[in-house]
């Protein structure tokens, strides 16, 4: 629901309102050539008039003479690091001066945060992490004590990169559901819509004036304009079907010889969940810590078992990604694991392209 429209100028009211009601704000911000998030305290931190150019292995910053904050498509960042950490502790064992030990839950941190910033593929992304945190037989604790404790302002994209692609599978430029509150940036200023009763309680606190037919019009017109220009695309929506009639396509080796089996994909993937445990000593011997940590279907010690690698050279893990991210995920969650926001591209080293790869195995047996 439209509430209203919020002047450039007062933008730190929105900053402001949010920190009283006691999220800690974290948002996109210029460091070390890329956007990434950060904690955010004034409008003057964000990132104004930068633009990214993306390609495949390519990503770097521009300024421009633009008055806007979120000029720009993506950063390696999506909200997976606010959910589900890169490491974390799950529980500690102590053992006393005797025999016993004992074992003690470490429970998360409650603290409330708000995003802002987000894009309409990453809240796509947001749902499928749910859906497997939360919505499967076992609810992950951890990350449901964060979940529960996020504000999402969204700003609809109007300058996707070169690697974007979330046309074709759906999530985008536009946000359509899982924010609080979601902006459309003009010039001027923002057009206001909140999502839910947290957002619009928030929204009240704001100097909003009324939003006129040309502000719509504007915003409208800007990212249908965000939607024409994207080039890539996945051969349709469910490749399922394709890409496991192809298991032996000689592209599989040929994607071989060109990939490091880095994780670099991966780990910027705002839905790519997997992890190992492991416990975690000290040298005092008297306690130690069991965490979790991201890991990556690239790596040996993913497919280990018994004292053997299922998966023990790059072409059987680079078909394990694809076909579980874009076949098998249609079986566990009823959708694409892929969102269209292209990071895996311009963030693989050796520009791997996951649309072109896609295309050349699919073919035309792909269906929607």
């Amino acid at each position: 629901m439209e509430t209203g429209f919020l002047p450039r100028a007062r933008f730190q009211a929105l900053l402001d309102a949010l920190h009283q009601a006691g999220y800690r704000c974290v948002g996109p911000q210029a460091r070390d050539g890329a956007i990434v998030y950060d904690t955010l305290g004034r409008t003057e931190d964000l990132p104004r008039g930068i633009r990214d150019r993306q390609d495949p292995g390519q990503y770097w910053l521009e300024d421009t003479a633009s008055p806007r904050y979120f000029s720009w498509a993506n950063g390696p960042q999506a909200l997976k690091p606010f959910l589900f950490t890169s490491h974390e502790p799950l529980w500690r064992s102590e053992r006393s001066t005797g025999a016993e030990i004992r074992f003690i839950e470490i429970n998360p941190p409650a603290d409330l945060i708000a995003v802002v910033g987000v894009r309409a593929c990453d809240l796509a992304a947001l749902r499928l992490q749910d859906r497997h945190f939360l919505e499967g037989t076992i609810v992950d604790p951890y990350y449901a004590a964060r979940r529960k404790n996020i504000f999402l302002v969204a700003v609809h994209c109007t300058h996707p990169a070169n690697t974007c692609f979330c046309v074709s599978t759906g999530d985008g430029p536009r946000a359509t559901q899982g924010f609080d509150l979601a902006l459309s940036e003009l010039d001027g200023g923002y057009l206001v819509q909140a999502g839910s009763d947290t957002g619009s309680m928030v929204a009240a606190r704001l100097p909003l004036v009324p939003a006129t037919d040309a502000h719509r019009r504007s915003a409208d017109h800007e990212i249908h304009e965000a939607a024409q220009r994207q080039t890539r695309r996945l051969p349709s929506r469910n490749l399922r079907d394709a890409l496991f009639a192809n298991l032996e396509h000689p592209r599989w080796e040929n994607v071989a010889e060109r990939c490091l089996s880095c994780g670099n994909c991966t780990s910027v993937c705002p839905t790519c969940f997997c992890h190992s445990e492991s416990d975690e000593t000290v040298l005092n011997e008297h306690h130690s810590l069991h965490a979790r940590q991201w890991d990556s279907c690239f790596t040996q010690g993913h497919s280990y078992i018994h004292g053997m690698t299922i998966r023990a050279d790059t072409r059987t893990r680079y078909r394990q990604w694809l076909t579980h991210k874009l076949g098998s995920w249609h079986d566990q969650y009823g959708r694409s694991g892929c969102v269209g926001c292209g990071r895996c591209i311009a963030w693989c080293p050796v520009s791997i392209d996951i649309t072109e790869e896609a295309g050349e195995i699919c073919g035309g047996g792909a269906h929607d």
